[in-house]
């Protein structure tokens, strides 16, 4: 079985047919999926289909483009989900220089006030990153290379990994684990499938960022967990193991890190 450990089944993208779509997960294969709050409006969406299916976790936080409404309520909100059964993660958190919705230093203090509220709870975090892989790299340092956050067991995934195999023997020398998704199956994605080679089975996790980030075959279109399937057979492609390799280990790291 798959566990999906980056999904957004509470988007809009998924309004028309959710309960239909969720209906075909565990026949087809995927066994758990841990869906992502990203904006303060989805942040009750998640923990409402977390705890509505018994497949389903969720995970609490603001995207760092939503980053300025990182208020003092927000956050008394995050801590108030935290102690809910099915709510085992802080995320989606970091920083977004692509976009730029925010400035740098408001996402930093965002992404900052969300770890340490990971830390007080003891749950992992689920790290964005996108063209600040070297703020991202410096932050987590900061926050779990030393201080309380080495005493972290359950320290977080590096979400659509997005860096190069020497940044990431360092990541999971520190105990983060990196999510793989679509992306490992574009013909264009080589710095990333060195990253699948060269770092253990034992550092990967599965993940779809689904409605986003679909798979070659499948590019254009809505993304669903049931496309883990590619993923799967690309990692395993690319490591030189089975697919039911593949799938039991990762499951058993998501499960790990997360419950």
């Amino acid at each position: 079985m798959i566990f999906d450990t980056h999904a957004h089944y509470d988007d809009e993208a998924f309004d028309s047919d959710r309960e239909e779509l969720l209906r075909t997960m565990v026949p087809g294969g995927v066994g758990r999926i841990l869906d992502m709050a990203a904006t303060p409006e989805s942040l009750e969406k998640v923990v409402e289909i977390a705890e509505s299916h018994y497949f389903i976790y969720g995970a609490v936080g603001l995207h760092p483009d939503e980053a300025g409404k990182l208020t003092d309520k927000v956050c008394m909100q995050l801590r108030k989900l935290l102690e809910r059964r099915k709510i085992v993660a802080v995320g989606e958190i970091g920083l977004d220089y692509h976009w730029d919705v925010w400035p740098h230093d408001v996402q930093a203090e965002a992404f900052r006030k969300q770890m340490l509220i990971a830390l007080d709870y003891d749950v992992p975090i689920c790290v964005h990153s996108r063209a600040a892989n070297l703020d991202t790299f410096e932050m987590l340092t900061d926050m779990y290379g030393s201080g309380r956050g080495r005493e972290a067991i359950r320290k977080g995934v590096i979400h659509a990994y997005p860096g190069s195999l020497e940044q990431a023997k360092i990541y999971t020398e520190m105990g983060f684990y990196l999510g793989i998704g679509g992306v490992v199956t574009y013909r264009t994605s080589k710095k990333l499938k060195k990253v699948v080679d060269g770092i253990p089975l034992k550092h990967l996790l599965l993940e779809t960022d689904c409605p986003y980030l679909s798979p070659e075959t499948k590019k254009g279109e809505r993304n669903t967990s049931l496309n883990l399937h590619e993923v799967v057979r690309a990692i395993a492609e690319i490591k030189g193991v089975t697919e039911e390799e593949v799938e039991k280990v990762t499951w058993d790291n998501a499960t790990r890190l997360f419950l």
